[in-house]
Formats: C-alpha cells, structure tokens, sequence
C-alpha cells in the first residue's frame, strides 16, 4: 500500500471507534433515563381547593386554642399591665415584722407607677374572687365594683375586707409570694375606703361594725394557727405576718384604737383560760404563743401610733379612754398568772409604762378622764 491509502485506513478505523463510543453513551443514557421514576401528574383543581380549606381549618383551629388561653389568663387574674407576673412590691411594708419601728421612712417617690400597676392587678383579683363568690352562692344581686371614683364605697370596703380575711386564711405568707403584693394593696385600699367613708359622716353604725369584724376575724385567725396548713414553723411566722397586718391597718386611729380594745379584752379572757388549762395539754403550748403576740401587738400599736393619734382631727377621746381601761385591766388580769409565767407581767409593765411615757408627753392627753390617768400613772 501507498502512504495515501495507510492514511486513509487509519482514518476510518478512527471514526468507527468515535461512532461505537457515542452510540454507547446513547444507549447508557437512555437506560439511566427510563430508570427514573416519572414525576406525579399536575393536581386537579379539586384536590388543589380541598387543600387551602384543609390548611385554613388548621389555622382557625390555632386560633382558636390562642384566644381561648387568652381568656382563661384574664379570668385568672394573671394578666399585668407593663411588668411581668413576678413582679413583687418593692416597698417597707413587712420591713419591721415583728419588731419595734426604729424611725418612720418616708416614700420612696419612684414607687408610685409600680404601685398603681400593683393596685390594679390587686383590683382585677378581688373581682375574679367576687364573681367566683357569687356564682358558688348563687345570688342574683347585682354588685358594682369600680375602679377609682366610686359611688359604692362600701361596698368596696366590703370587698377589700372579705379578699384580705380570706387571703390570710387560705395562702401561706412564708410559701406565697403573692402575699406580700396583694395583701399590701388590700391594706391600703381598705384605708383609703375608710378615709373616704369618715370623711361622710353617713352609716356610722354600719362602719363601725364592718371594722369591728375585721378585727375580730384577723385577731382570731393570729391567735388560732390552721390545722393542716404546713409546719409548725410556718404557721408560727404566718401568725407574725397577720399581726403586722393588723399593725398596719392601726395607723388609722379609727381601726388602731378599735384593735387596742379588742386586743386587750383579748388578753384579759385569756388570762383567765390560763387558771383552768392543764400546762400538759397540746392546746397549753398555742395560748402560750397567743398571749405573746396579743401583748406584743399592744406595744406596736401604742408606741407607733398614739403621739399621731392624738394629732388626727376625728380622735374619739371616749374610746381612748376606754382602750386605757381596757389595757390596766388586762395587766391586773396578768398578775394573777405571775408565780406561772412572771415574763407575761413584765411584758405588760413595759407596754403600760410606754403608755404613761407617751401620754405624760402629750397635754391634750392629760386632760382627759382623771380617773383613768390616775391608774396609768400610779
């Protein structure tokens, strides 16, 4: 063969190995392709629309279950206005439990806003608990319990008394934080209704009695511990934290001078208990605890208070004079209990000789019923 037809040969044996390679990459791709399974045809228009409406169900649904939590929250009570639900009240008002007020602090002035929040989730409360109240009684009364400038303000008292009794009967104040913030709001609400009322004149009577139904039913429940509440402990404190409740409630002269007579006639039954109780008997160790935080209350209320109270306006000089009576009869009732128990006398003595201390400073005091001072001061 010539070089010309080597080359040609060559040549033809080169495109017959291109064309053998194409082929079989045809052949290869093709077999990849009808491997693959085929793509779902496009949805009708039917099963498309079933879909949205399926989807929107569920998001009604959602919905649905969201403003449904919502409003079990508003009926709870547990809704705050700016801060969140453990906010607490930042304040002096359980500062001095259980003891001797060392000075008088004055407000803090950057409190007043987060007050008013405290006053008004305080308030959405007590309404939570009227409502419930009188569905479980069934009374169709109507009751009207406004927020500010109320033309039912005793019936707001009401409120605030029944929300306060019930709270310290119920809740622990050493395990309930709440305790501390509701039971402040209640406190000063109750005295704000109180001013307000006096400041009327109208149903005296019926102020009076509502008042002396506080005090009896706090000074009860200090005095008697609930049964199945907690330790022994626990429920000792929370005895301490009615007390200051009440030591509270007295720096208005017309609930203070109402609980000093009720709490000395308190001690002075007491004292007679004593004589027929048997020192052995479990009940021995609770009157014991009584005695020691009516007296104590005695002292709070008179060194607190009565150089203030002899400066209000609408001080009843009767009733001074007969919570003074009431409170020498309760130490003469203690003497008899000396070769028992002589710190009860020495108790007693201290707080009668704050008394005298506190009367023979002011002269508006000394001119009252001759007998009675002759007593406090001999």
């Amino acid at each position: 063969m010539s070089g010309g037809e080597q080359q040609q040969v060559a040549q033809s044996v080169a495109d017959e190995q291109s064309l053998r390679v194409a082929v079989a990459i045809s052949l290869l791709r093709s077999k990849l392709l009808q491997n693959q399974p085929l793509p779902p045809p496009p949805p009708s228009v039917d099963q498309s629309d079933a879909l949205r409406w399926k989807r929107k169900a569920k998001e009604r649904k959602l919905e649905l279950l969201r403003l449904r939590q919502d409003l079990n929250e508003a009926e709870d009570a547990s809704q705050c206005d700016l801060f969140p639900e453990s906010a607490s009240c930042k304040c002096y008002f359980f500062d001095d439990l259980g003891k001797l007020s060392p000075s008088k602090r004055l407000p803090d002035p950057s409190q007043c806003r987060f007050n008013d929040v405290l006053r008004r989730r305080f308030l959405r409360h007590v309404r939570f608990k009227e409502r419930r109240r009188r569905r479980t009684s069934g009374s169709s009364q109507r009751r009207h319990f406004s927020d500010t400038n109320s033309e039912d303000e005793m019936e707001q008292l009401r409120a605030s008394i029944d929300f306060l009794v019930e709270l310290c009967e119920t809740d622990s104040p050493v395990d309930d934080a709440n305790f501390v913030n509701w039971s402040h709001q209640a406190v000063d609400f109750i005295l704000a209704s109180l001013k307000n009322l006096l400041s009327t004149g109208n149903n005296v009577e019926l102020i009076e009695g509502i008042i002396n139904s506080l005090i009896t039913r706090l000074v009860r429940r200090m005095c008697f511990p609930l049964q199945g509440n907690g330790s022994e402990h626990s429920e000792s404190e929370a005895q301490f934290f009615v007390q200051h409740l009440i030591r509270k409630l007295g720096s208005e002269p017309y609930v203070g001078q109402r609980a000093l007579f009720a709490v000395s006639q308190r001690i002075s039954v007491l004292a007679e208990n004593f004589l027929s109780k048997d020192p052995f008997d479990d009940a021995f160790t609770n009157m014991h605890q009584c005695m020691f935080i009516l007296i104590q209350l005695t002292e709070f209320l008179v060194s607190d208070y009565l150089s203030e109270w002899s400066k209000d306006e609408g001080f009843n000089t009767m009733l001074f004079e007969e919570w003074v009576a009431s409170v020498l009869q309760a130490r003469k009732a203690l003497e008899v209990l000396e070769s028992r128990n002589g710190l009860y006398v020495m108790y007693m003595d201290r707080v009668v000789g704050e008394l005298a201390r506190l009367v023979g400073q002011n002269m508006s005091l000394q001119k009252l019923n001759r007998e009675v001072l002759d007593n406090l001061f001999h």
